[in-house]
This record gives C-alpha cells, structure tokens and sequence, in this order.
C-alpha cells in the first residue's frame, strides 16, 4: 500500500522550495534559428545588367537605368505581333492596306473592320490590339466634332493626328493606366495635299512616304524601299500594297481576308463635304480587291 505523502502545511513548517527546472540551450541544437539573417550576396554583374530593367518593367512612370519606360517597350511588342498593316502615299492620294485574318471560319467577316474613317477625308488603319484601337478610334472622332462645331469646317489631318498621338502620350505618365498597344496609320488629304503618318504607343508620330507596322514589318519596309517612287499614282500604289501584303502572307490572299482604304482627289467620288468636295476615303469592297488581284498576277 502506498501511503500518500502529507504535505499539509502547519504554522511551524517552512514553505516548500519551488521547483526549478535546469536550464537548456536551444542554440547548440538550432543555430539557424538563433543566428541573425545574413542577405545573400549580390549576382555577378553581368546577371545584373539583365536584370536591371525587369526590376521596372511593373512601373510606367519610373524610367529604368538604361534609360527606357519598359511598359512602352511591351505595348511595342504588341504591335510586332498583330497582324500586317501599311499604307502608301501616291502622287495623287493615298493607300492603306492590312491583313484581315480571322480566328475561326465562324466568323462574319463583315463584322470585323480593321480600317475606320475618323473624318470623310481622313482614314485610319491599326496593327496591335484591336480594343485599344476601338477607343483612340472613338476618342479622335471626338476630337474631329468638336473642331467642326467650334470652326465649321473639317480638322486638318496634321492637327487631328497631333490630338492623337497626345492621348497616346499622356498614358505613357500617368498612374494607373497603361500604354496602348497598337500603333496607327492615318491616310488624309486635305488642302495641304495627301498625307500618311504613323503613330506609336509612346505618342510619337512622324509623316511617312510608305511605311509598315506589324509582325511581317521588316520584309514589308524592304519590300516598299525597293518599289516606291514619287511619282506613283494611286493605281499603282494600289498594287504595290497588295504585293507587299502577299510577301508575307501565310496561305491564299483574297478580298475577304485583306482591307484597302484609298483616298484621292478623282472627281468621280461624289460630294460628301462642302470644304473638301473630292476628298473621301473609299474602302475597297472584296470585289474591287479581287480586281486588283488579278491586275497583279
């Protein structure tokens, strides 16, 4: 039998000694866990010049070390990847040109319109992302309507591109939002004459004889550099657009899967302005293409 100690306490006892546990070092067991965190020491520097401009590519705003606004350089990138557009300016008008390749055959072609007129007299084509084109589309309409209601008379084409490039421009500096990814070939003719310019994402634009944009850039530029005069008429500028298009273009080309905007100042287009009675942009139907298809071969 087990008898059970008595520890009752009495006013003569002394109080019993607390229990006292001896002590343990956990840092012979653990030093990870004790020791202080060190950094790890710094990539060599040829890892760090490539990386350098990645550590920015999250902020519009802030320029990297090398000197660039790398979100500008993506939206570029956009524009390298969609589909093939150019434009040419003839003597006597000018031409606009793109791709028009479907993601499926359930598509109605009619539907998708890659060349939209901002003006009677000033046409507009795109290579990037198409959403971002709808709006700088509906932004430069805009623009155009409030010069006319303001001066009573249609925009000139320089000013109207100006006003385009500066809202491309000025989501290249603000905070949230992001470039546009898509650049622009405008094709206008008004008292100055015809004209072509091209806008980028970074709000640049510049007036081109015939230029190119989109991922089959490279073989079109050196394509046009070779053909172009300037004394070309728009007939023939008409069938060296369509050349360059088949340069690179990845099965048959037909009116259904390319788009041609011409603008001229041939008296057989009807009056549609009072200040500019010949000016208008036309977009070719598949018919009419198909006509300059069979010129060309």
């Amino acid at each position: 039998m087990i008898e059970t100690a008595n520890y009752a306490l009495t006013a003569s006892s002394p109080p019993p000694r607390p229990l006292l546990l001896p002590r343990v070092s956990f840092y012979p067991l653990y030093p990870s866990l004790c020791s202080r965190r060190r950094r790890p020491p710094p990539p060599p520097p040829r890892y760090q010049d490539a990386m350098g401009d990645s550590q920015y590519s999250f902020s519009l705003t802030t320029f990297s070390p090398s000197g660039k606004l790398v979100q500008i350089e993506y939206a570029l990138m956009a524009v390298g990847s969609g589909q093939t557009s150019l434009g040419i300016k003839a003597a006597n008008g000018v031409v606009i040109a793109t791709e028009k390749k479907l993601p499926s055959i359930l598509v109605d072609e009619t539907s998708v319109q890659k060349i939209q007129l901002l003006t009677m007299n000033i046409g507009v084509v795109y290579s990037g992302m198409g959403p971002d084109f709808r709006v700088l589309v509906r932004k430069s309409r805009k623009q155009a309507q409030q010069y006319y209601k303001l001066y009573k008379e249609s925009i000139p084409v320089t000013q109207l591109v100006r006003e385009t490039a500066t809202v491309m421009q000025e989501f290249t500096q603000s905070g949230g939002v992001r470039p546009f990814g898509v650049s622009l070939l405008a094709a206008g003719y008004d008292d100055n004459g015809p004209q072509l310019y091209q806008v980028d994402p970074s709000g640049s634009y510049f007036s081109w004889k015939a230029s190119a944009m989109g991922k089959n850039v490279s073989n079109a530029k050196t394509f046009l550099e070779k053909r172009y005069t300037d004394d070309m008429e728009l007939d023939d500028a008409v069938h060296t657009a369509i050349l360059t298009l088949k340069e690179g273009f990845e099965g048959q080309i037909s009116g259904k899967n390319i788009e041609i905007g011409i603008i001229g100042n041939d008296k057989k287009f009807r009056q549609v302005s009072l200040h500019y009675p010949a000016f208008q942009v036309v977009v070719l139907t598949p018919a009419e293409i198909d006509d300059y298809l069979a010129e060309v071969e």
